[in-house]
């Protein structure tokens, strides 16, 4: 008799407090105001949850000039800079900011580093929403570094003020190599404690270094354009470990299957937890299975709300804002 597949699921995985957050926020939104709902980028990197959303009545937008006069707008979780802030000031659109909490950090820091007539370098993916916010809430704007190779290229203004942030959904690991060589060349520099960076893309990162020592396959529930879902996957590549991102249980191979004893499944910080279950069904329907979580970091952060969105300080809509637009 042919043994079950064992199917381990990672722990932490899948959604973190500033994706349930950002989430929580367009619900409410649309509940308080009613739709539509317009959300400048997508809300978090996460194809069903857009849809999701979408079906409930959000249009989501490039940037606020596609927003229309007096309509409730949500910037996305990833953060926005300075000057799309005030090109919404400007419009008096009823605004209700779902910046994740941790990249707003980034943002002051950033700036308290300019303050102090510092420099700032940027470690992260050039044309990450993230990326773009953060270079946008600098004066001077920033330098951007995306790997080890790129410190050696960096023409500075003065070596001895510098200092650097990092993108949150990148993890000590991801950063560590980087600013060794940034504080090799650059001695002087300064950046944030290692306790600054994102808690939930450590963790993740742990719990699948972890898994991938268990498993014959691993596979990562996430979008394509989900930055940490995508290091995921890299992650368990580099240890030698067959890996595949998947949107859902619809892109299942039947055949990863025929031949494995157990697998791994894994979550970004925007996949829902639905996904992870239907993709544990589906195997399910292929195999005979037995499922087990492994043990890992408990996460209990949770994110205040705007008080936009907790009846505390409600906006105040125009005629236009209510749909008749």
């Amino acid at each position: 008799m042919t043994k079950p597949l064992r199917i381990i699921l990672a722990q932490p995985r899948g959604f973190c407090a500033g994706v349930d957050r950002a989430i929580e926020i367009v619900e409410r939104a649309l509940t308080l105001y009613g739709p539509p709902v317009y959300v400048r980028h997508e809300i978090v990197h996460n194809k069903w949850v857009v849809d999701d959303l979408r079906a409930k009545g959000v249009v989501f937008v490039g940037e606020v000039d596609e927003i229309p006069d007096g309509a409730i707008t949500v910037f996305s979780a990833h953060g926005i800079s300075e000057k799309v802030e005030n090109s919404a000031r400007l419009r008096e659109l009823p605004v209700i900011d779902a910046t994740c909490p941790l990249v707003t950090k980034v943002h002051r820091e950033a700036q308290r580093y300019e303050a102090l007539g510092r420099e700032i370098i940027l470690i992260g993916h050039e044309g990450h929403p993230e990326v773009e916010g953060t270079s946008g809430r600098v004066r001077q704007g920033v330098l951007l570094v995306q790997d080890a190779k790129d410190v050696a290229a960096l023409q500075v203004r003065d070596p001895e003020k510098l200092s650097y942030v990092t993108q949150t959904t990148l993890s000590v690991d991801d950063t560590k190599d980087i600013i060794t060589a940034l504080k090799s060349r650059f001695p002087s520099i300064t950046g944030p404690e290692l306790r600054d960076i994102c808690y939930a893309t450590q963790n993740r990162q742990n719990a699948v270094r972890e898994l991938a020592q268990q498993v014959d396959l691993l596979l990562v529930v996430g979008s394509a354009n989900s930055s940490n879902s995508n290091r995921l996957r890299d992650l368990a590549a580099e240890i030698g470990i067959t890996a595949y991102l998947i949107d859902d249980a619809k892109s299942l191979q039947p055949h990863w299957f025929d031949t494995i004893a157990s697998v791994g499944i894994t979550a970004g910080a925007s996949a829902p937890e639905h996904l992870v279950q239907g993709v544990v069904d589906a195997i399910g329907r292929l195999r005979t299975t037995r499922v087990d979580t492994m043990e890992g970091e408990a996460e209990n952060t949770r994110f205040k709300l705007p008080p936009e969105v907790t009846g505390e300080q409600l906006l105040r809509l125009t005629p236009k804002a209510t749909g008749q637009h």
